[in-house]
């Protein structure tokens, strides 16, 4: 009886064994797949990064959207890892290095980022496109323009109508300090008093905010149809609506200026071509390419060199929009993301 036991145990775990590893090769042969937000961002990676890399290299992409930082570590918690390169977020870098579910970096195989600001360049993501989450309103609710400043969008009497916002701390610490009074040089590092101060604020504008957007094609398409008056927008997101005629408009003055950050999950079977691929969209000849798509700008700043007048105006790190930004600091925004999550939570219930 033992010995059938011991037999049949044998067995079981052999063929668990064999399921594995087919699993694995399964995994293996698959298609490498890019994961970025979707929208604008997605189309513009498809153009300047992954379509011409699978024409270079004779290969399949599959380009999937939207990212999820809780769908990365559920795939490799389980082992089964489905994406290959995913755009995320600055703060899901630094979450990832400190959680152990990105792969380091080998920057020996991606020699293109050492021309990159040391800002733009971490152990566990690298920027390759900028962006900015900037202030957005319908023309037909403000038909002579919207807020100039972060002060002036928390101004409900100047500027009436339903708010949208992010269902998140991140961006909004940054717009409510700024709408405080905060010089921008202060708004970094992350204190209590600071995140205090944002909860605070932020409270005090939500009976006007009747939308907490969490994917980017919420803001220009509640303002064109007139649910919002105004919103907080990510810049590509209204750049693109725009250009289609949508009845909204925006401006970059006292932006919150940010990076597209490209990482590799843990447990990835493809992470020669992940680098590969990284180091190929960091090249000049590729970030130049973001210029004429005119929705998110080169985070290589020699590859701004040949901008006409009017794509200067649409990118986010030309010294005339960015001298009236606030640069992001993605680490510091990861650690008032955490600390304050459960504040956070108990605002948006409350």
């Amino acid at each position: 009886m033992r010995r059938r036991t011991f037999l049949a145990t044998a067995a079981a775990a052999g063929a668990m064994t064999g399921l594995g590893a087919f699993r694995n090769a399964a995994r293996a042969d698959r298609p490498f797949t890019f994961t970025s937000w979707g929208g604008a961002l997605s189309d513009a990676e498809k153009a300047a990064f992954t379509d011409p890399f699978a024409a270079l290299k004779g290969i399949e992409i599959i380009n999937a959207s939207p990212t999820e930082t809780a769908k990365i570590k559920a795939m490799v918690e389980s082992g089964n890892v489905e994406w290959d390169l995913v755009d995320v977020g600055g703060r899901t870098v630094w979450q990832g290095g400190e959680d152990g579910f990105l792969e380091q970096l080998d920057m020996s195989k991606i020699p293109n980022a050492a021309a990159l600001e040391k800002g733009w360049v971490s152990p566990y993501g690298i920027a390759t496109s900028t962006g900015a989450s900037i202030m957005a309103w319908s023309s037909t609710a403000f038909p002579d323009g919207g807020p100039q400043s972060w002060a002036e969008f928390w101004d409900v009497k100047r500027f009436p109508g339903p708010r949208g916002l992010y269902k998140y701390f991140y961006y909004n610490y940054e717009a409510a300090l700024l709408a405080a009074g905060v010089k921008r040089d202060e708004v970094f590092p992350y204190t209590t008093e600071k995140a205090d101060m944002a909860l605070a604020k932020v409270k005090e504008l939500k009976p006007h905010v009747s939308v907490w957007w969490g994917a980017g094609a919420q803001p220009p398409q509640l303002l064109s149809t007139g649910e919002l008056a105004l919103s907080s927008a990510w810049s590509g997101r209204m750049l693109a609506a725009e250009a289609e005629g949508a009845p909204v408009g925006h401006t970059y003055k006292d932006g919150i200026a940010w990076a597209n950050w490209w990482v590799i999950p843990k447990g990835s079977p493809k992470v020669d071509l992940a680098h590969e691929l990284l180091n190929f969209a960091l090249s000049e000849e590729r970030q130049a390419e973001l210029l004429t798509l005119k929705t998110y700008g080169p985070v290589l700043g020699a590859a701004t060199a040949g901008a006409d007048e009017e794509t200067k105006k649409v990118l986010v790190m030309t010294p005339e929009n960015i001298e009236n930004m606030l640069i992001l600091n993605e680490e510091e925004a990861n650690k008032y993301s955490r600390a304050y999550e459960e504040q956070w939570n108990q605002l948006m219930l409350g």
